[in-house]
C-alpha cells in the first residue's frame, strides 16, 4: 500500500508481477522483461538485475514509465542506433496506457543486421507483445478508514467490507483494529454503513488515502497481486 495524492488520475493500469516474452527475429532474440516499478531507484534496480542476468547479452535496452500521470519517462538504446530502441519500447508502454512498469528487452545478436526500422519494430513489438500476456490489474485511489471493535463487530464490518469491495486488514489485540479502503465518493456512506452494522458502536475515521490493485478484466491475473493490504497513508 503506497500514499496516494490527491491530485491527478483516480487509477491506471500497471502489473500484477513480472512477466516476460521472448521472440526471435532473423536469428536474434529479443527477450521482454517487464517487472512493477514504484519508483525511479526501483526501475534502475530490474535494469541492474536484467544486466547481471543476462550477461552474455550485446543489449540491455530499457523504457519505463512511473507515476499515476505516467509522467516519469526514462529510456535507453544501450549502444544500438539512437532511437531505435528505447523510445519504440516506450511507445508500447504508453499505447498499452500503463504506469509504474520498467521494460528491460535483451538482446542476442544472431549475426543478422535489421536496419534502423527493422530494429524499431523488434523492440516496440518485443515489449507489446510481452504486455498483451501480462497480469495487469487496475490501481485505484482508496480513502482509508480505521476503526477499533471487539471480535464480534470486527467480524460483521469484515463480511460487509468484502461484501461491498473494500480493502480490508486488520490488527489484533484485546480488540481489532480495522483499516478500511473505500472509494473516495463512498467514504461518508461508508462510515454510516459501518455505524450501523455495528449499533453504533464502531466509529470509523479517515486515516489517509492510498492506492489499492484490483484484478483488470480480460487479462491474466497472478492470484497473489490482485490487492494491497491498507495501510496508513
Amino acid at each position: 500500500m503506497t500514499h496516494a495524492s490527491l491530485d491527478g488520475p483516480s487509477e491506471y493500469r500497471t502489473l500484477a508481477a513480472t512477466h516476460q516474452h521472448e521472440v526471435e527475429i532473423s536469428r536474434s532474440r529479443f527477450l521482454a522483461l517487464l517487472s512493477p516499478a514504484a519508483t525511479d531507484e526501483d526501475a534502475r534496480a530490474c535494469v541492474a538485475t536484467a544486466r547481471r542476468g543476462h550477461p552474455q547479452a550485446r543489449h540491455h535496452c530499457t523504457a519505463f514509465v512511473l507515476g499515476p500521470r505516467r509522467d516519469v519517462r526514462r529510456t535507453s538504446d544501450d549502444g544500438e542506433p539512437s532511437g531505435t530502441a528505447g523510445a519504440p519500447m516506450l511507445d508500447a508502454l504508453l499505447a498499452a496506457e500503463v504506469s509504474d512498469v520498467v521494460a528491460v528487452v535483451v538482446r542476442h545478436f544472431g549475426g543478422v543486421l535489421l536496419g534502423t526500422g527493422g530494429l524499431a519494430r523488434a523492440y516496440r513489438g518485443a515489449v507489446a507483445d510481452a504486455l498483451a500476456g501480462a497480469p495487469l490489474v487496475l490501481r485505484r485511489r482508496r480513502t482509508l478508514l480505521r476503526v477499533t471493535l471487539d471480535y464480534a463487530d470486527a467480524a460483521a464490518v469484515t463480511a460487509l467490507a468484502e461484501r461491498a469491495g473494500w480493502g480490508v486488514s486488520a490488527r489484533y489485540g484485546v480488540d481489532v483494529e480495522l483499516d478500511l479502503a473505500v472509494p473516495p465518493d463512498a467514504a461518508v456512506a461508508s462510515v454510516t454503513r459501518i455505524a450501523a452494522t455495528t449499533a453504533g458502536r464502531g466509529r470509523a475515521t479517515p486515516s489517509g488515502t492510498a492506492w489499492v490493485d484490483q484484478p483488470w478484466p480480460d487479462h491474466p491475473q497472478d492470484e497473489t497481486h490482485h490487492t494491497r493490504a491498507p495501510g496508513t497513508a
